[in-house]
């Protein structure tokens, strides 16, 4: 009887290979996930983990090489060509991607979806207007579009983000469009509606829970395009304003130095790439993760 016991307690466990099989989809998510939680703790407590002022300048201590090629711990990154500590401005710089990176990403998909839904539910003359004022859109490269909207609206972070949401929504638009027309052909969709669901309601309560896992994946991936139109626009000086620790603005600074202070060069450069590769493997693992096709084949 004692043996039958755990035999009985062990029915109801999932077994650790089919545990390990259903984890697996999920986990460049969360390896994404973990690099941008991080980033994100970083840029919040910006102030207490920097260990000086990012603009405080020693004019004694010019272009210290990292510990690791022979500089000192007071300043473990080095410093740049006006002695300001390269891990203070890092870090502070890590806050300035970061609210480029939510707020402009969350703004185009705002603008983006409401476009797309509208479109894509009602199709018609609706459609043809949206999806021509998206071509229309397209035809500009975006980096020059995003050039082009900050001289006219002036040098500034929230004219920075209003100019990426106002390049970026295209991207929500088209994909999210072509998903809402494929929801819309659902025999749900035609059973709320003649349930006597209004519009409104059909789109909250059927259409919208559909397409969110893509926007969801969307949403992580243009955060990442984010964080990298906001390093050439404050590398070209049309960002924020110099004062204002930012990785574009250090790359910009560490140029004229680079062949006697490479890291200078090398670092924030190497920030901007590990956030936008947390930001992709967040989006590809949630891809891989919430879509059912995608899914059963990684567990497979």
């Amino acid at each position: 009887m004692s043996r039958s016991q755990p035999a009985a307690g062990q029915a109801g466990a999932v077994p650790a290979p089919r545990r390990r099989a259903s984890l697996r989809p999920w986990r460049r998510a969360i390896v994404g996930g973990a690099i941008v939680a991080t980033i994100m703790l970083v840029a919040i407590f910006a102030p207490l983990l920097a260990p000086y002022d990012p603009n405080e300048q020693d004019l004694l201590n010019q272009l210290l090489p990292p510990v690791w090629a022979g500089g000192n711990w007071d300043h473990p990154l080095g410093t740049d060509n006006l002695g300001r500590d390269t891990l203070s401005r890092l870090i502070y710089g890590s806050r300035v991607a970061m609210i480029v990176a939510v707020a402009a990403a969350s703004g185009a998909l705002v603008l983006g979806t409401a476009l797309a839904i509208v479109a894509g539910y009602f199709g018609g003359i609706v459609d043809w207007i949206v999806s021509r004022l998206v071509e229309l859109w397209l035809c500009f490269p975006p980096v020059v579009l995003s050039l082009i909207l900050i001289v006219g609206f002036g040098v500034g972070l929230r004219n920075v983000i209003l100019a990426i949401i106002l390049v970026d929504w295209t991207r929500f638009c088209r994909v999210v469009r072509a998903e809402v027309l494929v929801v819309r052909r659902n025999d749900y969709i035609d059973a709320a509606r003649l349930a006597g669901f209004s519009h409104w309601r059909t789109i909250r309560r059927e259409v919208l829970p559909a397409v969110a896992p893509l926007i969801l994946t969307i949403l992580s991936l243009e955060m990442g395009i984010a964080v990298i139109v906001e390093a050439i626009l404050s590398f070209v000086g049309m960002s924020v304003e110099s004062t204002i620790p930012a990785w574009g603005v250090m790359i910009a600074d560490a140029r004229k130095d680079m062949y006697q202070a490479v890291w200078g060069l090398v670092l924030p450069i190497l920030a901007i790439i590990v956030t936008v590769l947390g930001f992709n493997l967040l989006g590809d693992g949630l891809r891989r993760a919430l879509d059912p096709k995608l899914r059963q084949r990684v567990i497979q």
